[in-house]
């Protein structure tokens, strides 16, 4: 992940040198090289994903001049987008979503959460789903994708039942493989930690717009940017209505920054006008230019 961007542009091995020096560890190896197992842990998976988003702004910024007019990520891409924003420093953003990852995993021990997407049922149907499953535990909608499919979390148990009856009502249900369940009330302990890590920074207000996920609304106050990257944690992503909030800004394109495609498959299920384009790697970038022209 972000090798041969490091390898092709100087901005990009800038900023993973940046990021192993930040936190005191070879973040760039790790990306780089694995092992799968050791990066997919929620402390280092999280800000190895920040660190190549960022990489790949900056390649973008300095062969590109890309010009953002709005700015939005998808959970833990909003602390991407705000760092871009210039309302976090890079290394601030770090420490944070390292700390953020930890404690998200330290909230509900290993088995004892999941998450599931729902294809197929509205938000009003699948929220009485969730009533139903619930039987005095937590499941709830996680991430609202837009397109049709809604993403659950909360206690195994509960999710499970919550799948048995959505595909009673005819809709698809997958169980994700992910090590904790995020965004449910299950992570509170992990909000409140990332409250007190953002409590010891500063945080500014943006320089460019950004719409953040958790009330699909413009945050400009920076103390309204803290409060919602805590909220976040226990919120759902609201994605399709963030989609919506930026047409206000009337973009020509959207570009997707960072390793994989998922939110440029979510913008052509809820905006299949707007072009997209997702870039992660060196073969991509050329292609953005391009588009970006």
């Amino acid at each position: 992940m972000g090798r041969d961007l490091a390898q092709a542009f100087e901005p990009a091995r800038r900023t993973f040198e940046e990021a192993d020096e930040c936190l005191g560890m070879a973040l760039s190896s790790l990306c780089f090289e694995g092992p799968a197992e050791t990066l997919a842990r929620t402390e280092h998976a999280q800000p190895a994903l920040l660190a190549t988003s960022v990489a790949v702004y900056r390649v973008l910024e300095e062969t590109t001049g890309i010009a953002p007019r709005v700015l939005a990520g998808h959970s833990l891409g909003e602390w991407s987008a705000l760092v871009v924003a210039g309302a976090l420093a890079f290394g601030d953003a770090l420490h944070g979503v390292r700390e953020r990852g930890r404690a998200m995993q330290q909230a509900v021990p290993v088995g004892v959460g999941a998450m599931a997407a729902i294809i197929g049922l509205d938000a009003a149907t699948l929220g009485q789903l969730c009533e139903a499953a619930a039987e005095g535990e937590v499941v709830a909608p996680a991430n609202l994708n837009g397109g049709g499919q809604i993403v659950v979390a909360g206690h195994a148990g509960a999710v499970d039942r919550l799948m048995r009856l959505a595909g009673e009502r005819g809709a698809r249900a997958l169980r994700l493989d992910v090590s904790a369940p995020f965004h449910c009330a299950l992570m509170a302990p992990a909000a409140a930690a990332v409250g007190r890590f953002l409590d010891g920074i500063a945080v500014r207000e943006p320089r460019l717009p950004v719409v953040t996920s958790v009330e699909a609304r413009l945050v400009r106050d920076p103390a309204d940017v803290a409060a919602l990257l805590v909220g976040q944690v226990t919120a759902p992503v609201r994605w399709e209505d963030t989609m919506n909030a930026l047409r206000a800004f009337e973009p020509t394109v959207a570009v997707e920054l960072g390793p994989g495609t998922v939110l440029t498959g979510l913008a052509r299920r809820v905006w299949p006008e707007l072009p997209c384009q997702a870039v992660g790697a060196v073969a991509a970038v050329e292609r953005a230019r391009e588009a970006l022209a």
